[in-house]
């Protein structure tokens, strides 16, 4: 049994307890991870020189600024819709309120492009792909339909960007939950058959989900379970439904609002070829359908807001395939940080965010130990009162929590690199979390509040 003395065990932490909210602990720093890529034919990944996660995360009193590549842990690729991009290095600073309000006037439309970010740093997309049937801009496209085949095992790919020299990079993302197609029941897609990935959660339906990332109002975005009772967090877990449906037609010449068409704005038929589902406007908005409202939130409680908060959850349907409208409705809740939106055109930033003078940088919660250990265990929020998030070495295969005498809490295997661990069950207290496997022993302790 090892044993844990205080002098050579140590929790770093940069401010104080109540300026580190979720907005400013809830983000995946890099701890030297680099990317990796499959190439289309190769089952073996490729690795990338480009960190992955989030490089830095920096906050005032108003706002958190998080530096990231775009490029998560988890392999991206290939794309096999002929997409020529790779996931590349955008540079990207967003702007994360850090007390975000409720639309003070009308709500915002979610745009093309970014409109949030996972807690990895790469961006999330709105339900759109840009195009329209004909052209003529009524019937838009749904891309979780239209570009299913060129989306990843964990449901992500690039937008090709446009240089001086044509394609020089992509800006990888993800318009829909970002766990595996083989997570599902109803898998619809085999491509983590040849090239399998980890996704940013394995979701639980035994657990609420993690927070997996924020939109630019400030509010958090969730997987796709929640408390069965929003403000009980005793009630029960089950998924949590969007409230947007499909609409009972048949031909596409009117939209859900009762808006009559002009013949030269008809979308097709539904039929095989274009069937229901395919464009945003064969959905509408049915309140009381489902959990969410129309941005596809709700106000709860949740592990990080234990007092509550607006959330909107990355919704998914019985089969654990995504549901519409898959991470924020067509507008969004709050007010938004609109310096986050690019400025159109060729080599411009991927943001407008500038960071002020006078932030604090967050450099996480990580405890090392001396005895024996060679790698020092992210973990986050710590302290923490309810669940923690770990980022483990590579070929990790035993995790242990102990109290701080050394008597044996729990012992399991882990699912992959990074792992949320439940604390709910335990007395408020320090304890500690021993990693071991090929990669070497880590340690890390931590504070359950």
């Amino acid at each position: 049994m090892i044993k844990y003395y205080a002098p050579i065990l140590t929790l770093f932490f940069s401010t104080s307890l109540a300026a580190q909210g979720p907005e400013v602990t809830g983000w995946i720093l890099n701890q030297g991870e680099t990317g990796s890529y499959y190439v289309q034919g190769n089952s073996t990944t490729q690795t990338m020189t480009t960190l992955a996660d989030v490089g830095t995360v920096q906050y005032d009193a108003t706002d958190v600024y998080v530096s990231a590549t775009g490029i998560p842990a988890y392999p991206t690729g290939p794309f096999l819709d002929g997409n020529p991009s790779l996931a590349a290095d955008n540079a990207y600073i967003f702007r994360i309120p850090r007390v975000p309000q409720a639309a003070s006037g009308n709500n915002m439309e979610a745009p093309l492009g970014h409109i949030g970010v996972l807690i990895n740093g790469v961006p999330i997309f709105n339900a759109e792909d840009a195009m329209s049937y004909n052209n003529a801009g009524v019937w838009l496209r749904n891309a979780v339909y239209w570009e299913s085949t060129g989306m990843d095992c964990s449901k992500g790919h690039p937008a090709p960007s446009q240089g001086p020299g044509g394609v020089t990079q992509g800006r990888y993302h993800h318009h829909q939950n970002p766990i595996p197609f083989s997570t599902a029941t109803v898998v619809l897609s085999g491509i983590c058959n040849m090239y399998p990935a980890d996704g940013l959660y394995d979701p639980d339906p035994n657990m609420h989900a993690p927070l997996i990332g924020f939109a630019f109002d400030g509010y958090p975005i969730y997987g796709c379970f929640g408390y069965d009772d929003p403000n009980d967090p005793n009630s029960g877990i089950r998924r949590i439904e969007s409230s947007w449906q499909l609409r009972n037609i048949t031909q596409r010449h009117d939209l859900a609002d009762g808006t009559v068409l002009n013949s030269s704005e008809y979308g097709p038929n539904v039929n095989a070829q274009y069937p229901l589902g395919c464009f945003i406007e064969d959905y509408e908005y049915v309140a009381g359908s489902g959990d969410l409202d129309a941005h596809n939130g709700r106000s709860c409680k949740t592990p990080e807001y234990p007092n509550g908060t607006y959330a909107y959850f990355a919704t998914v349907d019985a089969d654990l395939n995504s549901a519409y409208p898959y991470f924020i409705g067509p507008t969004y809740y709050g007010d938004v940080a609109t310096d986050n939106f690019p400025t159109p055109g060729p080599g411009n930033p991927a943001t407008n965010v500038t960071i002020p003078g006078g932030t604090t940088q967050w450099t996480g919660n990580t405890g090392i130990a001396a005895l024996g250990t060679t790698i020092a265990l992210h973990a986050a929020p710590n302290p923490t009162t309810d669940r923690l998030r770990v980022q483990l070495p590579t070929g990790t295969n035993t995790l242990r929590l102990r109290d701080l005498g050394g008597a044996l809490v729990r012992a399991w295997r882990p699912h992959g690199t990074e792992e949320w661990i439940d604390l709910a069950d335990l007395a408020p207290g320090s304890y500690v979390l021993e990693s071991d496997g090929i990669g070497g022993r880590g340690v890390v302790q931590i504070m359950k509040l």
